[in-house]
């Protein structure tokens, strides 16, 4: 794809208070593929490579004792804004964020991070990209995320940082996930060697996201009795019909699910989204969080245009809502009657010259990796740190990873200070070589204690317990 010239940086002087934004975190239908898949022979054409985009240049101000670069660069779908921010006393380290799920619409926005006044104060250099196209394309995300980093001394004067980190939020979570992959490494366009990466609220299991979302949206459909078909062209008609069905009032801030179907919904749930633990209760019954799941139901599986074909198979999926050792024959008869999808082959395929549409998260990774989850997220659920754990370990490579699980119901739902104390204690892994404390997301009967989560929570939220005296 032919490149545009950058518009020119404009420079900014410090005069503006502290301006912090809200993350903008609502991820969208996703998956990937693993790396022995061979590359295919010709390149199917997909919806997302007709849509177009509006970059809208920033027009921050730059914090106190900072200087701050703005404007347009080539992205790999087309122009993508960005901001760069270096502090006067700059440590030489270059910190890049990667944001959050954007929508489907046209403009290209840079979302600001929230540590961005505490990197700063810190002496950290930061930079972000709008990406260059909406929609779930982590594939955009992890390129022009990348290609401003090796773009930091042209656009700033600056000499070339020492090292560069890099730190996601959900979608943007997965890019700083793979972005630090074996296979990003050897395939990416643009390429950067970061020190260390700080995945939170993350898609860490692109695979598994995919499969929750089409799973949950088929089985309450399926619970509800409008079932029968993949995909289910009149999901969304049913909607309110399917809600009415499940939840005995579905209008507020949290609904309530009924004792029948819905109970069964909420523990068919829990199980696919990482067993017994504090705090899933609560996101269940979340509206903003239910309505943003059931939203994706009667998809396709293309991730709205990002594939070319579906990669949703559930045909070894047994699902439950009992925990006893075989089904319950209400659950054998609810199996069967779930319809049963495989997935085209090649979904996810190899490109020439880039990263997949949906770039890898496989573990194969060897340097610092600190990720948080909140407990109760119902998006992004808590399962994908196990199944990282997993994948990590899989490839040797534990030693790489903490984990920080987070009692808050909600996706994303961090208070800045579990955040900064996050990269700090990463920050510090990466430079002393003394891997922080996390926890263990495997054990079930760790995960399932009413205090688990107390240990690196530092604010309690309205409706979840209060972790006891002498709890952190």
């Amino acid at each position: 794809m032919p490149r545009s010239a950058p518009s020119a940086p404009r420079r900014v002087t410090a005069r503006s208070p502290l301006w912090l934004s809200a993350l903008l975190l609502v991820p969208a239908l996703l998956t990937a593929c693993t790396s022995s898949e061979p590359e295919p022979a010709a390149i199917p054409k997909r919806l997302q490579d007709t849509r177009t985009f509006n970059p809208i240049t920033p027009t921050l101000t730059a914090l106190p004792g900072a200087q701050l670069f703005q404007g347009l660069y080539p992205g790999i779908q087309g122009q993508a804004a960005y901001v760069v921010e270096v502090p006067h006393n700059w440590n030489g380290t270059l910190v890049m964020y990667a944001h959050g799920y954007a929508g489907m619409g046209a403009d290209l926005k840079v979302q600001t991070p929230s540590l961005r006044a505490e990197w700063l104060a810190q002496g950290y250099a930061w930079g972000a990209s709008s990406y260059s196209s909406n929609y779930y394309d982590v594939r955009a995300g992890l390129e022009d995320t990348n290609a401003l980093a090796l773009e930091f001394s042209r656009l700033t004067g600056q000499a070339a940082p020492r090292k560069t980190v890099i730190m996601g939020v959900s979608m943007g979570g997965q890019v700083a996930s793979a972005a630090v992959e074996a296979e990003t490494q050897q395939t990416a366009r643009s390429r950067v060697n970061y020190a260390a990466s700080m995945p939170v609220c993350a898609v860490l299991d692109p695979v598994y996201e995919f499969q929750w979302l089409g799973d949950y949206t088929q089985a309450a459909a399926q619970l509800a009795g409008y079932g029968g078909t993949y995909p289910n062209a009149d999901f969304q008609k049913n909607l309110p019909a399917i809600k009415a069905a499940l939840f005995t009032s579905s209008s507020g801030p949290l609904w309530q699910e009924n004792g029948g179907a819905g109970a069964n919904l909420r523990d068919l749930a829990r199980q696919l989204t990482g067993g017994e633990r504090p705090v899933f209760e609560l996101g269940f019954r979340t509206g903003a969080l239910q309505n943003a799941v059931l939203g994706t139901g009667g998809s396709d599986g293309t991730v709205n245009g990002i594939l070319a074909r579906n990669l949703y198979d559930n045909r070894t999926v047994t699902y439950r809502w009992t925990t006893g050792p075989v089904p319950t024959p209400a659950e054998v008869s609810f199996n069967a009657a779930l319809p049963r999808v495989a997935a085209d082959q090649g979904a996810n395929p190899r490109l020439p010259g880039s990263v997949r549409w949906l770039p890898v998260v496989e573990g194969r990774v060897k340097v610092p990796v600190l990720t948080m989850h909140t407990l109760g997220d119902f998006y992004v659920p808590f399962k994908h740190e196990q199944n990282y754990r997993r994948a990590v370990e899989g490839q040797g490579n534990g030693r790489w990873l903490a984990q920080r699980a987070v009692r808050a119901p909600g996706h994303c739902d961090f208070v800045k200070a579990e955040l900064a104390e996050g990269f700090r204690d990463l920050m510090a892994w990466e430079q002393t070589g003394q891997k922080p404390a996390g926890d263990d997301v495997l054990t079930p009967s760790v995960v399932a204690d009413p205090t688990y989560g107390c240990t690196f929570t530092r604010e309690t939220r309205p409706g979840v317990a209060a972790c006891p005296a002498g709890k952190p």
